[in-house]
């Protein structure tokens, strides 16, 4: 990897890990239903201007609909999620649920795919629950039960992101193959179908928002410009560069920049069982994604 490749990586850990945080200050003034809606179609409306920009093929080569669906997995759900996670949870919290993608995609992958998992990649499953319930009952950052709350949502987040990685090698990479770039248009847009009625409702018949107020207004546009938009096209060029593997790296450094950004804007303080939890979800999600003694040779050979 070049230097280039090690500083496109820490920046769309620091974007990715900001967006909790964006969530995080907008979710209180404007709704989580209202900041997750404006997310996605600020993010549709950002790819469709880049795609314009660099006179991109707007072709789905049979595959809007697939695409569509995935959004609503992959995007739409999750960010939904995210955003109610964000009425109960510091944003350094969401940003260590966000890491336990690999193990939620481990477990779906086993339960509804026929993947197979090794002893050790059982003992990191279980490695994480432990971590996932230190997080949540030790500490003081908030009530037991709205903190439990907000786990749950995160992790019906990262269950999505598990189930859509399946979908779509199923859908889009065994049949063909799309232009990631197109893929991820098609998902905003199947997002924003998604997300409207709930907008809609939230908007006619949910409590009142002040829609003048500039500081959550920063953070939509950030979260759905810079957080969606601009980090699936910096992303995909990750992907291109280095391969798809060393770009899922930027899983593991995401959560640091999440609570570094919720330290140094929001003041957001780090208990002990925050700190164990996260080192024990870490150690988890290491043992469910590194290849183990037997892959490693079959590599090599």
């Amino acid at each position: 990897m070049r230097v280039a490749d090690y500083f496109r990586l820490l920046l769309l850990a620091a974007i990715w890990g900001a967006s909790f945080l964006f969530m995080r200050i907008a979710v209180p003034k404007f709704g989580a239903i209202n900041t997750a809606f404006l997310r996605v179609f600020l993010g549709f409306t950002g790819l469709a201007i880049i795609l314009f920009m660099f006179k991109s093929s707007f072709d789905f080569k049979d595959k809007f609909k697939p695409s569509v669906i995935l959004g609503v997995i992959n995007s739409g759900l999750p960010f939904l999620m995210y955003c109610l996670a964000a009425k109960w949870l510091p944003a350094g919290y969401s940003a260590i649920m966000n890491a336990t993608t690999p193990l939620m995609g481990a477990l779906i992958g086993f339960s509804c795919f026929a993947e197979k998992l090794t002893f050790r990649k059982w003992a990191g499953m279980f490695l994480g629950l432990v971590g996932i319930i230190v997080i949540t009952t030790i500490g003081e950052a908030q009530p037991s039960d709205k903190k439990i709350t907000g786990v749950i949502a995160c992790l019906i987040a990262t269950s999505c992101y598990g189930v859509s990685s399946f979908l779509t090698r199923s859908w889009i990479s065994d049949k063909g193959g799309l232009d990631p770039k197109i893929v991820a248009f098609g998902s905003q847009i199947g997002a924003s179908i998604f997300l409207l009625p709930f907008f809609i409702w939230s908007t006619s018949v949910g409590p009142a928002v002040n829609w003048l107020q500039q500081e959550p207004w920063i953070s939509v546009i950030a979260v759905g410009v810079i957080c969606t938009a601009l980090a699936y096209i910096l992303y995909f060029r990750l992907i291109a560069d280095i391969g798809p593997l060393r770009s899922l790296t930027v899983t593991f450094l995401i959560p640091p920049f999440g609570v570094l950004w919720g330290y140094l804007v929001l003041n957001e303080t780090i208990n002990n069982g925050f700190i164990v939890g996260a080192i024990t979800i870490g150690i988890a999600v290491w043992m469910v994604v590194s290849p183990e003694k037997n892959q490693k040779a079959e590599n090599c050979d």
